[in-house]
């Protein structure tokens, strides 16, 4: 896991993360429902979504709008098992632990703060 200034100054260089913003939608949803409530919602889908060992659909399970969380998945690359490895130094094959699930709600929570 990598410390949040150095992932998120890592996430700035590069031009496919830094293009996800919320949508009206979206931006509207956080500030109607609250960041705590939108996390709550991360933790139910970082634990169904991220947290298998195996995972079916990996690379494909995270939409990319609909959510706010979603919006941020992609923008922190915590959307799959495999970006979680190559941005996170999370591997893939094994189940999440408390502590990497811990991460990435931290991980959406910074980036999701700009929008509340």
């Amino acid at each position: 896991m990598r410390e949040l200034n150095e992932l998120f100054q890592a996430l700035e260089k590069s031009t496919f993360r830094r293009s996800f913003r919320l949508n009206r939608s979206e931006q509207e949803y956080l500030r109607a429902k609250g960041l705590l409530l939108a996390l709550e919602h991360a933790k139910g889908f970082v634990a169904s979504r991220l947290s298998p060992a195996i995972i079916a659909n990996d690379g494909k399970q995270t939409p990319f709008h609909g959510h706010p969380v979603f919006v941020a998945q992609h923008a922190t690359a915590t959307c799959c098992r495999g970006c979680l490895e190559k941005w996170h130094r999370i591997p893939h094959g094994r189940a999440l632990n408390p502590a990497e699930e811990n991460y990435i709600i931290a991980v959406l929570e910074h980036w999701l703060e700009r929008y509340t």
